[in-house]
């Protein structure tokens, strides 16, 4: 049999009790431990798991929105119409989520296109098509003119309403017509990428091969 336990502090074998008191304190010491480990592994995985999530499936990504080939619509739907439908050439860093020829009452119909710029902005290209007096104004509302410009041989009329509160997509607008259609650019891109835009759009219109 072991020799009994010297405990220093007193100097003289522990007792049995002494010796069942420190083995239970030792126990309810080591499952504390453990307990504690388990818990910092436990929370480590969770935020690993919130981390991926947040990484892998919530992050936004170019590549959930859908692409449309708005030329190749058009294409399609040209025969349809009397009127060339807007559909210009643009660089590989602007993307269209929707295209689609939308009929009204009579010979009405609207061309639209959405696009994403290349900084990831929205304008969208409406083409009105034999469209009454009062179209304009049902897409701008009471928007006021606020400047004109001639960008790819037609002359556009300014919208810009900003500074104005919830004018959502049509807080900056271009408009024009080159007296078969009536264009409409509008969105929430800077300057540069509507000029850029109303330019490939003007083109398109005013060159030798659209079919007017």
């Amino acid at each position: 049999m072991a020799a009994p336990r010297i405990v220093a502090e007193l100097g003289r074998p522990e007792t049995p009790e002494e010796t069942a008191a420190r083995k239970a304190e030792n126990s309810r010491a080591h499952r504390a431990n453990q307990t504690t480990r388990n818990l910092v592994l436990a929370l480590l995985a969770s935020l690993a798991i919130v981390l991926f999530v947040v990484l892998v499936v919530v992050r936004p990504s170019n590549n959930l929105v859908k692409s449309v080939d708005y030329r190749t619509v058009a294409a399609q739907a040209q025969p349809s119409v009397d009127v060339t439908l807007a559909a210009p050439a643009l660089p590989k860093s602007w993307r269209s989520n929707a295209a689609s020829l939308q009929s009204g009452n009579g010979k009405t119909s609207t061309w639209y296109v959405g696009l994403l710029t290349p900084k990831n902005q929205y304008i969208g290209i409406e083409e009105g098509i034999d469209t009454p007096d009062t179209w304009l104004g049902s897409l701008l509302g009471k928007a006021q003119a606020t400047g004109h410009a001639t960008m790819g041989g037609l002359d556009w009329t300014i919208y810009d309403q900003r500074s104005l509160p919830n004018t959502g997509n049509y807080a900056y607008a271009l408009a024009a017509s080159d007296g078969h259609a009536h264009f409409v650019l509008h969105g929430s891109a800077g300057n540069a990428e509507f000029e850029k835009l109303a330019t490939a759009v003007g083109t398109e219109f005013s060159s030798p091969t659209a079919t007017n």
